[in-house]
């Protein structure tokens, strides 16, 4: 029989305690790093799951308590927001509904425009000068309020294509904050073109 902490035959199959090799990813064209590189070992799961920033029992949301801290660009349906601190790459943003929705309960209206919006996003982080592609991604296990990541890869740097972009984020040197500056009022600009207004950094 199945055990609350194991709940299915999947969880049951996984070396739990071990470290799993890593060779599948080394030597990719994708992969950040080289030489002697170990798997931390495999975690029990863990259930139930901790409540979310957001949810019942969890800390507070952080974007309900203060819904323009960080932000860049805003309407009457969205944030835009970058001013987390400054990244190794020319932008990383998050695109949230100014009310708390959960993905599963986005309203009909907030659905519609959010392929428009994220086509929008990537348009505008590809203002930036330098800038050769527009990643996004959606995590959904920090915060309850629904939210899609934004990844700005600089132009030809091929290496860093691929699901790692947002590692390379965190380990090349952090852009200086004139630039960041600079970056955010180039896609708060490139938006407030269609609606909104930039906010933040972006508006000074």
């Amino acid at each position: 029989m199945d055990s609350p902490q194991r709940p299915t035959a999947y969880h049951h199959r996984l070396p739990y305690g071990e470290r799993v090799s890593p060779d599948p990813l080394l030597g990719g064209p994708f992969f950040a790093f080289d030489g002697d590189v170990r798997v931390v070992p495999l975690a029990e799961p863990v259930l139930p799951e901790p409540p979310r920033a957001g949810e019942p029992g969890g800390s507070p949301c952080l974007t309900c308590a203060d819904p323009d801290s960080s932000a860049i660009w805003g309407d009457e349906r969205w944030v835009l927001k970058a001013g987390l601190e400054p990244s190794g790459l020319p932008m990383v943003a998050l695109l949230l509904p100014r009310e708390h929705y959960r993905l599963d309960n986005l309203s009909a209206e907030l659905l519609a425009d959010l392929g428009p919006m994220i086509q929008r996003v990537a348009g505008a982080v590809r203002r930036i000068d330098g800038v050769g592609r527009t990643h996004f991604s959606r995590f959904g296990d920090g915060s309850e309020h629904f939210h899609v990541w934004f990844f700005a890869r600089p132009v030809g740097m091929m290496q860093l294509r691929g699901p790692l972009l947002s590692v390379w984020g965190d380990i090349l040197p952090p852009v200086p904050d004139d630039e960041f500056q600079l970056n955010a009022r180039t896609v708060a600009t490139a938006l407030a073109e269609v609606s909104g207004q930039p906010l933040g950094v972006a508006a000074d």
